[in-house]
């Protein structure tokens, strides 16, 4: 079972090794290093038929179960003679899954995986399942941008906070060139790292800037979660409308990203977008901020309250229209925030309001998400686009 210090280290290692190199290789099971000794545990075990095989040891537990994102019910693993708890699931389709072992109704990552979803609580492990053909979101063979840990002082929260931005294929090449950025940001309980170690924004972009489908741009991915209150674990900004983390978003962030940036710092130039509380924090800071941002996405929003906190931009729709060149939001269908989505857009449609909206096949899963961001990106800083209302 996985301790505190272990879970971190495993989180250390996972956050610095994403940018470079993903959880694509199968893992294969190794030969024992000395005769006589035990091979070491290996788990996942991803087959060449796509089944995967999930082992832990934990001779003195009553119930293991594994639980991922193939299905809604866990799987028991059944218990061998030595201690070793074993399942297997699948075959599954090509993808990356978030999955866990519930030991005992403890929930813990996979010891031996040392891939695993950066967030405030390490619980969850990454599996990646390769096609026959390259997904999106795999490593291919394509220029590579470069993902850049920074930390800087945030004086409106009074703390040092930490971010992950990409920067595109080129960059350190072209010292004199400057670029379109998206602000991008997670959903609860996430962190600054799992838009690139789950969510592999930044493979998504160096594929497409590959391919011609998108421009070269960089991508910020600050830590959405700004404070919390002393009462309760739920971050303040998220009761109040985001509004500790729109002042530093707005006075701390985005002055440091243009000063230590080679960006373009106009409002064509911004794009602002998230996944559930980061939907909802791109939605209210971005569509409150045309001065600032003119393409607005959100993934599966957690928005509340449409009519009051858009009334700036239902007052005038012929201003809105004017400054913003794309609203792009998507939800799946099998979402439980669905609702509220279909209902921002209908208020924008009455109102008169260009946007995308967007309805998909899907759940409220990075495995969707990573889709809009291919989707939305695309539509990122180009002259052509012009944010046509659909459903």
């Amino acid at each position: 079972m996985m301790n505190l210090w272990q879970c971190l280290a495993a989180a250390a290692m996972c956050g610095i090794a994403s940018a470079a190199e993903p959880a694509s290789a199968p893992a294969t099971r190794p030969a024992a290093t000395r005769r006589g000794e035990a091979p070491p545990i290996v788990s996942p075990e991803v087959r060449s038929d796509r089944t995967v095989v999930f082992r832990l040891r934990a001779p003195q537990a009553a119930k293991v179960e594994v639980f991922g994102e193939w299905s809604d019910d866990a799987t028991p693993l059944a218990k061998d003679d030595n201690g070793l708890w074993i399942a297997t699931v699948g075959p599954l389709p090509p993808d990356i899954y978030e999955y866990q072992f519930i030991v005992d109704g403890l929930h813990i990552p996979d010891p031996t995986n040392r891939h695993v979803k950066p967030s405030a609580t390490i619980t969850t492990s990454i599996l990646e399942v390769p096609g026959d053909t390259p997904l999106l979101h795999e490593f291919l063979a394509v220029p590579h941008g470069t993902v850049r840990l920074y930390s800087y002082q945030s004086r409106s929260l009074g703390t040092l906070r930490s971010l992950r931005v990409y920067t595109p294929p080129g960059y350190d090449q072209n010292p004199e060139a400057r670029y379109p950025v998206l602000y991008l940001l997670h959903g609860w309980g996430d962190s600054e790292g799992t838009w690139t170690d789950l969510g592999r924004a930044n493979l998504i972009l160096d594929n497409l800037i590959a391919a011609g489908k998108a421009r070269p741009m960089l991508i910020v991915m600050p830590n959405g979660h700004a404070e919390f209150a002393r009462s309760t674990s739920r971050p303040a900004g998220q009761r109040n409308g985001g509004q500790p983390f729109e002042r530093d978003l707005l006075e701390d962030l985005i002055p440091y990203i243009e000063a230590n940036c080679r960006v373009e710092g106009t409002p064509a130039g911004r794009a602002i977008a998230g996944t559930s509380m980061g939907g909802a924090q791109a939605l209210t800071i971005g569509l409150n901020h045309p001065e600032l941002f003119a393409w607005v996405g959100a993934f599966s929003s957690a928005v509340f309250r449409s009519q009051s906190t858009f009334a700036a931009a239902t007052a005038n729709p012929k201003a809105t229209n004017e400054a913003y060149r794309l609203i792009w939001i998507g939800c799946g269908k099998g979402d439980r925030l669905l609702p509220r989505s279909q209902e921002l857009a209908a208020t924008f449609k009455d109102h008169g309001i260009r946007h995308q909206f967007v309805e998909s096949d899907g759940q409220h899963s990075f495995m969707l998400w990573r889709q809009y961001l291919a989707q939305f990106a695309p539509r990122l800083f180009q002259e052509s686009e012009n944010g046509t209302a659909t459903k």
